[in-house]
């Protein structure tokens, strides 16, 4: 019980937690925002969407550690930083992406928006594939537009896929690890620092085994209990539009 009550005392723990919810709520909004009008478009007959589709969905096909590692050479605050050379050709000052504790983690979170909203896209795209042409011909005869088809039509239909994505993106980002590992290792300071790297640094590294353990279980029930309001939420906005 005293490991319970030196977490709550935790600063460190409480640094990991708050990253971890910015970061899983930023990347579950953006990522979702993004993936789905993406869907909606690639679905028309572009003579150029197969195309397309590969482009956006080729990042997720890469690990994360690469990922990591292309971006963090690319967002260098060195001379050889691509976005910052770029910066420099339109007379612009350096950022430091990646060192400054105020722009890190927002920066991580846009590599992974990049990498993951093509997956996104995918699931997205087989939902709506198996929605019936007939529904948009009945509204259509009906009167209805464009944005009256996907408000009562699309969306609806999309629920189940909304679910699994935002529920997906929820999980993916309370536990991420790999790409902030390789991109920052939780710094500046601890500005980067997660639940899990945090869980790490505590339960294996400082061979803290039984602050570990119950780290690691106040942050399953953490995730328990946010998937199930994710889930009340959904299922009352399933209601509504239905």
């Amino acid at each position: 019980m005293q490991n319970y009550i030196d977490l709550l005392k935790d600063d460190e723990v409480s640094i990991g937690i708050k990253n971890s919810v910015i970061y899983a709520l930023a990347m579950t909004i953006l990522q979702n925002l993004l993936a789905l009008p993406l869907a909606v478009l690639l679905n028309r007959r572009l003579k150029t969407r197969n195309l397309l589709r590969t482009v956006f969905f080729a990042p997720a096909v890469l690990s994360p550690m690469v990922v990591g590692y292309l971006w963090g050479y690319l967002m260098s605050a060195t001379d050889h930083g691509f976005l910052n050379q770029m910066l420099a050709e339109f007379g612009m000052n350096k950022v430091n992406w990646l060192g400054d504790p105020k722009l890190a983690l927002y920066s991580i979170i846009f590599t992974q928006v990049w990498q993951w909203t093509g997956y996104a896209m995918v699931i997205y795209l087989a939902n709506l594939q198996g929605i019936s042409r007939e529904l948009y011909e009945s509204s259509g005869i009906d009167g209805a537009n464009g944005w009256q088809k996907f408000w009562h039509i699309t969306l609806p239909m999309l629920i189940p896929s909304i679910t699994f994505n935002t529920i997906m993106s929820m999980i993916g980002g309370l536990k991420v690890f790999d790409v902030i590992f390789v991109m920052t290792n939780g710094g500046p300071g601890h500005s980067t620092e997660t639940i899990v790297m945090t869980l790490i640094s505590k339960g294996i590294t400082q061979a803290q085994y039984g602050y570990g353990s119950a780290f690691a279980v106040v942050f399953s029930l953490l995730i328990m209990v946010i998937v199930f309001f994710q889930l009340r939420v959904l299922k009352r906005w399933e209601d509504k539009l239905f």
